[in-house]
């Protein structure tokens, strides 16, 4: 089993920043990729940023220029980070880490209980 501990989040006036982090442990060694999904009241959950094993990010159009996520960790514990900037109003939601790997059964995916975000001023 893969265990997700998310932090971060919180509230925070246009313009401003906040960060994400994402603890994954357990049965990690299928590691596939980590990252964070986002999804706002009456919206389809959609992919914010991931970041692959060997370390290749891949981000949504609207997060390619303000927010940069990373990773970090062994085999025992990886670490995602989401850094936000720039943030908007639209950019408020609940945002979710999710864990993609292989495990003796085949592909499968984790999700994290979800942190809020929120853009007001």
């Amino acid at each position: 089993q893969v265990q997700l501990v998310e932090s971060g989040g919180g509230s925070v006036q246009p313009g401003g920043s906040l960060w994400l982090s994402c603890a994954a442990s357990g049965a990690i060694h299928g590691l596939l990729s980590l990252g964070w999904y986002r999804q706002a009241p009456g919206n389809q959950r959609e992919l914010v940023a991931s970041i692959e094993r060997e370390g290749r990010p891949t981000y949504t159009d609207s997060a390619e220029d303000r927010f940069a996520v990373s990773i970090s960790g062994d085999s025992a514990l990886k670490t995602v980070y989401l850094q936000m900037t720039s943030l908007k109003p639209e950019d408020t939601a609940t945002y979710y880490c999710h864990y993609e790997g292989l495990g003796s059964y085949g592909q499968f995916e984790v999700w994290g209980q979800g942190t809020q975000v929120t853009v007001s001023s």
